[in-house]
């Protein structure tokens, strides 16, 4: 629903909000004249973007183009390599920097009496994102920590299963490996032909693996490989059918697509910050239904390891309370542009430059082109390159930043922009991919 501004006071309020949101005055080496003109340009530019729907806002490039000043991204280097770690905004790196060097003021005092309680902030704001109580999200440093204390945390015997598919993220399979070797568990594992763009066909995946020895799913949302979305609402039902835990790897999706963790009801679920949402790098989140928190061992042990206080799961020691502190300013930031109209302009960005690069018959994509099977992430190999030589020649011959894979069954080049990026940079993109296929 897009909120209506008759009223002077309500304009006034949101235009209020876009300002403590991007809070940049004063921070470029600029003129303070020309920080305060910045400023409000960019928050101007969120104003006008709220009060257009998603679809609408998806192509003004106007817009997005003041937005994407409050960035410093490298104006030689195109980054389009986002699903890796995504840069900050300049109020969230202000930010760390600003609890950081309050911290070393006396870290003792700041650190531990004043930062350490600001966690219950971020808790409420990530919470308030993710669609869930705070009292089930923890503050953890990235998506392998979150998913690596629900793999160690949870109570198997020996010959329990889990499935999995050959296609998840190394880390996550590396984990569920050495626990199959520790503890005697067994993995079923699944191979995944992408793109997928039928959800019967992932559903009867999981299920076909599926014994009476099964005690978990642990599904991808995004496959980071190729970005290809899998039916995770389906899946989830399905595990609860059978009794069978349900854990989702949502490091990709989380700040990328709008949606609410209840919408699928996982029993566990993971993320990374530092991707889609633009936090400070080492930032994460775990979340963990209510009634599980107590069974769930921490990764990291403290004097109540079976209490179902979800800040279990943060005793962490000494760490750097200054990125942590910073993802309020990241989510404000998020939320001025709006989790709906962010996913549909992603979206918008991964279709042009795909439709576009097909023109060449030599080019193949690897990623499907229907919504709800993809987003931001897109993928595209061309005959008879390998897809190193890709990338490389990409960054050393027109100085485009994106990554080559090579895993299991894919081989191609994933391609990230986000929403500082322009059609016009995707334009450069595009004619540097169509003379490697033309050369």
């Amino acid at each position: 629903m897009i909120p209506s501004y008759s009223n002077p006071e309500a304009m006034n309020s949101r235009r209020s909000f876009f300002r403590r949101s991007i809070g940049l005055a004063g921070t470029f080496a600029l003129t303070p004249l020309a920080q305060q003109a910045l400023a409000e340009d960019i928050s101007d530019a969120l104003f006008s973007l709220n009060k257009l729907s998603p679809l609408d806002a998806v192509g003004d490039e106007e817009l997005w183009a003041r937005m994407a000043q409050a960035y410093t991204v490298s104006p030689n280097i195109l980054n389009l390599n986002n699903g890796g770690v995504s840069p900050q905004p300049k109020v969230v790196q202000d930010a760390v920097d600003r609890y950081y060097h309050l911290s070393n003021e006396a870290p003792t005092y700041y650190m531990w009496q004043i930062l350490d309680k600001g966690r219950e902030a971020v808790r409420r704001k990530l919470a308030d994102l993710a669609g869930t109580s705070p009292e089930e999200v923890a503050v953890n440093r990235n998506a392998t920590e979150a998913l690596d204390t629900v793999t160690w945390g949870l109570t198997l015997a020996k010959g329990d299963e889990i499935v999995m598919t050959k296609q998840d993220y190394p880390n996550m399979v590396q984990a569920w490996k050495q626990k199959e070797m520790r503890d005697g568990i067994k993995i079923k594992w699944i191979s995944l032909n992408l793109p997928v763009e039928n959800d019967d066909v992932v559903v009867k995946e999981f299920i076909n693996a599926t014994t009476a020895k099964t005690k978990i799913w642990h599904i991808t949302h995004m496959i980071n490989w190729t970005g290809q979305i899998l039916p995770v609402k389906k899946l989830c039902e399905e595990a609860r059918k059978r009794n069978i835990i349900s854990i989702v790897d949502g490091a990709h999706t989380f700040a990328h697509m709008d949606f609410s963790i209840r919408d699928f009801n996982p029993d566990y679920y993971g993320t990374s910050l530092h991707k889609w949402l633009s936090a400070p790098f080492g930032t994460g989140m775990l979340y963990v239904k209510k009634e599980n928190i107590a069974g769930l061992w921490p990764l990291f042990p403290n004097d109540k390891p079976t209490d179902s206080n979800i800040r279990k799961f943060e005793t962490l020691g000494t760490r750097s309370f200054a990125p942590e502190q910073a993802i309020g300013q990241a989510i404000d930031f998020h939320n001025g542009i709006g989790s709906k109209r962010k996913e549909e302009r992603l979206r918008y960005l991964k279709n042009y430059w795909c439709e576009k690069v097909v023109k060449n018959s030599r080019v193949k994509l690897h990623i499907s082109m229907k919504p709800e099977y993809a987003c931001a992430l897109g993928t595209f190999s061309i005959d008879g390159l390998d897809p190193g030589d890709i990338t490389t020649r990409l960054f050393n011959e027109h100085q485009i930043h994106t990554t080559s894979i090579k895993w299991e069954n894919i081989s191609c080049v994933r391609v990230t922009p986000h929403v500082y990026t322009s059609t016009k940079d995707l334009d450069r993109f595009v004619d540097a991919v169509l003379k490697l296929a033309s050369s």
